[in-house]
């Protein structure tokens, strides 16, 4: 049985407007792009001010408000962008990312866990399932099996008290309500590969 809280930080916030993304012959708007929010901003029903999601059937809306990812996952993508030869260079929220976290993993995470934070608190809904646009900006037209076959998903997050959020805060993740039988974001999202 997972511990009842344990301790995280925000490393990073990253908000996007949408943009068209191009790749592959095909064309969209896109808010994958993400970029350093300096300072405390704001956290709605709906996610960060200032950031944007262009498709709101399969991403944003109020129980996919933010997207967070573990930093303990960019050596990963580091390596895997080494090995095709493109720059490795990723700085926090290259992989689409709203907020760039420390000490929380998937392999611990459950549905309905709580992030703690000085002004917010926000709940984790479920794990990403990326598509071809993370293939675009990763440079790597498998990057989106790779994240999910690896079990580096990131998830999101609603919001439970809307307030504000900046990176170098701590927080802490309060395990929610359990409900057998028990499966961890990573298990979740190596389910649908099935």
């Amino acid at each position: 049985m997972p511990e009842s809280s344990s301790r995280a930080s925000v490393l990073g916030v990253q908000v996007g407007r949408v943009q068209l993304l191009e790749a592959g012959g095909r064309v969209a708007l896109s808010g994958i792009r993400k970029q350093e929010a300096r300072g405390p901003v704001a956290v709605g029903a709906l996610g960060l001010a200032g950031d944007e999601q262009a498709d709101l059937t399969v991403h944003g809306g109020l129980s996919k408000a933010l997207y967070a990812y573990p930093v303990e996952h960019y050596d990963f993508w580091i390596e895997q962008r080494r090995a095709l030869g493109l720059p490795a260079h990723l700085p926090y929220g290259s992989l689409g990312e709203n907020l760039t976290l420390s000490g929380v993993l998937e392999g611990s995470l459950f549905v309905g866990d709580t992030l703690s934070l000085p002004d917010c608190v926000l709940r984790v809904t479920q794990p990403r399932t990326p598509c071809w646009k993370f293939n675009a900006v990763m440079g790597d037209p498998l990057a989106a099996r790779k994240m999910v076959r690896s079990g580096r998903s990131g998830f999101y997050l609603s919001v439970v008290r809307p307030g504000s959020i900046e990176a170098g805060q701590p927080a802490e993740l309060r395990a929610g309500p359990r409900e057998l039988p028990l499966v961890t974001l990573l298990e979740s999202a190596r389910a649908r590969l099935r």
